[in-house]
């Protein structure tokens, strides 16, 4: 049994979302959702995305998604990056160095697995420009990080 399950609090939308991530995400399954009333409002939703379990719980207005906390998206290369990112962004809105919040207003990241290696060269010029060639991005452009990490020209995305 997974220890810590996240509970993503939504104002009455928590089906609505567990559909959506069910429906973007390769390997995802909703459970059995937990209804309340006579009009059998949805109060909690359990899912899960790649086997990490989730709860969507339909808390009400109080609460709001920050950027405080988000979600990695590891992806093998820029096909998945931008699948991804085509996803997430759609009602939603792109932000700086592969960041975005979904239409729900949850933040995520779309990363490369490549990026933990390019930034972390030991050579400072290399990670440096690796560094520079990300902070001009929204959705990650692989060859251009990989561009940047060889000291090639690269254009701004």
């Amino acid at each position: 049994m997974q220890k810590i399950t996240p509970f993503l609090w939504f104002n009455d939308n928590a089906e609505e979302a567990v559909n959506f991530y069910c429906s973007v995400f390769k390997e995802a399954k909703a459970g059995e959702m937990v209804r309340t009333g006579p009009e059998g409002k949805v109060l909690t939703a359990p899912f899960e995305l790649f086997g990490q379990k989730f709860t969507a719980l339909n808390g009400g207005p109080h609460f709001t998604f920050t950027e405080a906390v988000s979600f990695v998206v590891h992806c093998d290369d820029q096909e998945e990056v931008n699948y991804y990112w085509e996803k997430l962004t759609e009602g939603g809105k792109p932000s700086r160095c592969g960041w975005l919040k979904d239409k729900f207003g949850l933040s995520w990241q779309i990363v490369p697995k490549a990026l933990p290696k390019l930034l972390g060269d030991k050579d400072a010029a290399r990670s440096g420009r690796v560094m520079q060639a990300l902070m001009q991005m929204d959705k990650l452009d692989i060859a251009k990080l990989e561009d940047a990490y060889a000291g090639r020209e690269t254009t701004p995305a």
